[in-house]
């Protein structure tokens, strides 16, 4: 097991993803009741980030080719880095929405180009644990936000932006010469619709949608939408971090022993009951075990399906990666559009309830396609 480029990996998605994205949740409500932005405009500027991750999903593949897969994760860090500690400028909306997009693009690139560079060392029977270590990433920068967040408050707003900033260039700087040397990626000519990779593709970023409302709105319904105010919607944060630090390497292991793809309709049920929590309960305990088991499922859900990827790709180098970034355009598309239409039912009916039965209507989704898949697949072992 190469360690060290697990660990630097790892190091990426936490700042790309883990801190650049998600520090975003605990920060809302204080961005809203400090009167930097309106609670609708708060919104939208969490649904940039998803559009630039979107936008850094399709880009990925062609900017490796070009400049090299080291050069553009080290790039990526960097940017990162830099557009947390541009937040910390209270200017007007453009100015965040540039920063935030541009956070979501490098995030998007970290998650395609970091993890699928370091599986290609990775032998076979070590991807479950590899990729959990790797996607932990995520759980570590959502933990670290709810922890440090809060505290940073203290001073005030533009510190927290700026703790953060400084933090994810600490990082940077660390996992700098961690990278695996090698080729730039070669992109094999489009292969005909619907791939092998489309329909896995397609319940990943139903999932996506149905991962939103935990993932951009947890906080702020805590605070706010429950009346409980900014620590505690901070605390909710922690509790949904705490559940994502483990979640990635769990599922992983769960999916070296029964296979991605129960491993997959497992947790598209649990993050349903979820939700389904939620919508029936205010309970703080309640709300708490969504939060933490949500929080698990978020890092879990990306990497069993990194696995389950590398299980369909077999040994084809080539083929995992185009598999794997098919999978993150079709999550990236699903949280953005997910985002924006939560940003816009949000702005228009003030309350929290729609945004959960979007997300059931979505998961919902996506148990179905598993369910064709799984059919599809009884069909053919029986002929």
């Amino acid at each position: 097991m190469p360690w060290r480029s697990v660990a630097t990996a790892m190091m990426g998605v936490l700042v790309g993803v883990g801190l650049a994205r998600f520090s975003y949740a605990p920060l809302l409500p204080v961005l809203i009741s400090h009167g930097w932005f309106a609670p609708g405009a708060a919104a939208y500027l969490g649904a940039a980030n998803l559009l630039g991750y979107l936008a850094g999903a399709l880009a990925s593949r062609r900017l490796a080719v070009r400049f090299g897969t080291p050069k553009m994760v080290r790039l990526a860090m960097l940017l990162a880095a830099i557009s947390l500690l541009a937040c910390s400028i209270p200017l007007p909306f453009l100015w965040f929405f540039v920063w935030r997009l541009l956070s979501g693009i490098v995030g998007g690139l970290l998650m395609i180009l970091g993890p699928a560079s370091v599986m290609a060392h990775v032998p076979a029977n070590r991807r479950g644990l590899a990729s959990g270590l790797m996607i932990t990433g995520v759980g570590l920068g959502i933990a670290a936000s709810g922890t440090l967040v809060p505290t940073m408050l203290h001073w005030s707003l533009s510190a927290a932006w700026l703790g953060l900033g400084t933090l994810s260039l600490v990082l940077t700087a660390l996992a700098w010469n961690g990278w695996p040397s090698a080729p730039p990626p070669i992109i094999a000519p489009p292969i005909s619709s619907p791939t092998r990779f489309g329909p896995i593709s397609l319940s990943y970023g139903l999932s996506a949608v149905g991962m939103v409302p935990h993932m951009v709105f947890l906080s702020d319904y805590v605070a706010r939408g429950l009346g409980r105010g900014i620590d505690a919607g901070a605390f909710s944060w922690v509790i949904y971090g705490v559940g994502a630090l483990g979640g990635a390497v769990v599922a992983g292991r769960i999916a070296d022993r029964i296979g991605p793809p129960a491993t997959m309709r497992g947790i598209i049920l649990v993050q349903a009951a979820t939700v389904v929590a939620l919508l029936a309960s205010v309970s703080p305990l309640v709300v708490g075990l969504s939060a933490l088991v949500s929080g698990a499922l978020g890092p879990a859900i990306s990497a069993v399906m990194l696995g389950r990827v590398g299980q369909l790709a077999g040994s084809d180098g080539i083929a995992r990666a185009r598999g794997w970034t098919q999978a993150t355009i079709a999550w990236a598309a699903g949280q953005a559009a997910g985002a924006y239409a939560m940003a816009w039912l949000f702005g228009a009916l003030h309350g929290y309830a729609a945004l959960f039965l979007a997300a059931m209507i979505a998961l919902a989704a996506a148990i179905a396609v598993e369910l064709v898949l799984s059919l599809r697949l009884q069909s053919r072992i029986a002929a």
